[in-house]
């Protein structure tokens, strides 16, 4: 091997290490950087004519397709239970834990324990005083988390606005890397650069969006969600949000844009194809489907539990209780009762057993059209049947029969008398009681209930279903009756002469307070069932804020869950892709060595040179 060739051999040698030491060191620079993959070159030994020299391999970044598709998933998983946990957490706060100072039920204690003081000295104003304040306490209490709640679904909006800003800007900005990286005579150290930001997007837009990626053979990539709706292939699409404005508890999602009071997402595709993220249903993982799942869903049920619990005071306070009258007619018996007081949303009911099984059903008077039919069972297992009554009693007694069938015989049997009865000698069925529940609406009519807590300009609460139904955001709106707070002697005095001493009307309510029970509708949220609250006021306040309670609590359980997930997952990342600072130095010294070795050759080889041109 001559002199030439051996300083070629150095030289080479020395080149390599030279671009070997430059990828160690920026290894080492970016040591902790989040999102760099550890790079390096290897040396491939070469045979030559007269001689064996090393020979500069590929750049390679490391990187692990299967392990970052899961890496991708887990994020989108962790941001959705992250986010839900979040605002959950924050509900549960706002409602307060039981029995603690200021909390809801803590609120009502009060109210109760006002009204209960009251009716062992009913002439005494400052009693009464008392009880109208802890009245308004109580409404304000849920006029409040009303307003809470409608504030935190605001917030999720404006979350989502802004989340939808940055999308937009990372999809852009990869839809540029994309481009970038076709270009297959960019130089590698650039290549490995822009793979390190394209991974970093990618992440990026995982925390907000459920994905799938396909890696091409040139490095680029495509995007597309989960349920297949493609999101980058060659230009990037655009996600669009138009917000609904102030939200109330009246805006609700509907698949009707026309309807709906919550804002839209829509996303244009490459191609121009306009596509609803929320009405179908695109969006399964990320923070965004866990921000509508927030505004559509929970914090919907969480507003329908305070307007159960509002409807429930309301009605406890201004409900007459009527029992029905036993009657017989050969050998059936049964119950009849006179609907005539029964208002818009007022209601009658009936228990019965047939061939062996206990049943109840709730007739509502349901004066909107639009609402029928109306047929389901409630929370506490009673069948509910909407029933226009303003066609007349026979028309209700008709469309009762045809709801339960030919075991029960239902007739108007006079005026506004409806009747039920059993079938007889047959024996299959059984009668057992019957029973309206009416509104009270005024202050001094005789009647011992009293609408103490009303709606908008002092209107009675009947529970209609009209338009959106009056029970929707009724916690926001629910007050106390104007009349009673200014003249506070009306909670005592159900007739304009009953003496003041009279605890008859106090009782009466505190005896609704204890007694009659409600039971959750068909909610705003579908499949929801009104959150399924049942029972005494008392009680709807201890399972809504239970409820509450244990959603945020699961909420929380999860998104620990999925952040364990993550953090596995994260850790086979960094081990696979981080840098090893004892390795790299170690890397550093087999470097030192052969840089070292070659530089050895080249001084030899110049002695050997000087040697040779001063014998000349």
């Amino acid at each position: 091997m001559g002199l030439s060739v051996t300083l070629s051999n150095a030289l080479s040698g020395m080149k390599i290490g030279q671009n070997a030491l430059d990828v160690l060191s920026g290894n080492v620079a970016n040591a902790g950087t989040p999102g760099y993959h550890k790079r390096s070159v290897s040396v491939i030994d070469s045979l030559g004519a007269n001689s064996t020299y090393a020979r500069q391999g590929a750049l390679t970044r490391t990187f692990n397709q299967s392990l970052q598709q899961h890496y991708t998933r887990s994020v989108s998983d962790s941001s959705f239970a992250s986010v839900r946990a979040s605002y959950l957490d924050r509900l549960q706060t706002l409602f307060g834990m039981p029995g603690t100072t200021g909390s809801l039920d803590s609120v009502y204690s009060a109210f109760e324990t006002s009204l209960t003081s009251l009716t062992s000295s009913p002439d005494n104003f400052a009693n009464r005083a008392d009880t109208v304040q802890k009245a308004q306490e109580l409404a304000g209490a849920l006029n409040r988390l009303s307003g809470d709640v409608q504030s935190l679904r605001q917030e999720v909006e404006a979350k989502i606005s802004t989340s939808v800003a940055d999308i937009n800007n990372q999809l852009q900005s990869l839809e540029r890397i994309n481009n970038r990286l076709a270009d297959q005579g960019i130089d590698p150290s650039s290549r490995a650069t822009l793979l390190d930001q394209r991974d970093r997007l990618i992440g990026s837009l995982s925390e907000q969006m459920d994905m799938r990626v396909s890696y091409r053979n040139d490095d680029t990539v495509a995007l597309m969600t989960r349920s297949g709706v493609g999101i980058l292939d060659g230009r990037a699409s655009v996600i669009s949000f138009e917000s609904a404005g102030q939200l109330a508890a009246t805006s609700l999602f509907n698949s009707s844009d026309a309807k709906s009071g919550v804002g839209r997402l829509a996303m244009t595709t490459g191609a121009g194809l306009k596509i609803d993220l929320v009405k179908q249903n695109v969006l399964t993982s990320g923070e965004i489907a866990g921000l509508i799942e927030l505004r559509d869903n929970d914090l919907v049920q969480a507003q329908d539990q305070l307007d159960e619990i509002a409807a429930g005071l309301a009605m406890s306070m201004s409900t007459k209780t009527t029992a029905g009258t036993q009657v017989t007619s050969g050998a059936s018996a049964g119950f009849e009762i006179d609907i005539a007081s029964l208002q818009n949303g007022n209601e009658f009911s009936f228990a019965y057993v047939q061939g062996g099984v206990s049943k109840t059903v709730r007739v509502l008077r349901v004066d909107d059209t639009t609402k029928l039919p109306l047929d389901y069972v409630d929370s506490n297992g009673a069948r509910v049947v909407g029933v226009n009554f303003t066609a007349g009693p026979a028309s209700v007694a008709a469309r009762i029969q045809s709801a339960v069938g030919s075991g029960l015989a239902v007739s108007n049997s006079s005026g506004t008398t409806i009747r039920v009865m059993d079938d007889g000698a047959l024996g299959n069925s059984d009668v057992k009681s019957m029973g309206s529940r009416a509104t009270v609406t005024g202050t001094q009519a005789g009647d011992l209930g009293i609408n103490l807590f009303v709606d908008y300009g002092n209107t009675s609460f009947t529970n209609a279903l009209d338009d959106n139904g009056q029970k929707l955001g009724f916690a926001s709106r629910i007050s106390v009756n104007t009349a009673i707070s200014t003249d506070n002697r009306l909670l005592v005095q159900y007739t304009p002469g009953t003496p003041m001493g009279d605890a008859s009307r106090v009782d009466q309510l505190l005896s609704n307070l204890d007694t009659l029970r409600f039971a959750g509708g068909t909610g705003s949220v579908s499949g929801s069932a009104g959150s399924r609250l049942a029972g005494t006021v008392s009680d709807l306040i201890s399972q809504s804020i239970n409820t509450v309670g244990n959603i945020a609590n699961s909420a929380g359980s999860e998104a620990e869950t999925q952040e364990m997930t993550l953090d596995a997952l994260g850790n086979r990342l960094e081990s696979e892709y981080g840098v090893d600072i004892d390795e790299e130095m170690a890397r550093l010294m087999e470097l030192q060595n052969a840089f070292a070795a070659n530089a050895r050759v080249m001084s030899v080889a110049q002695e050997l040179i000087k040697d040779l041109m001063s014998s000349l």
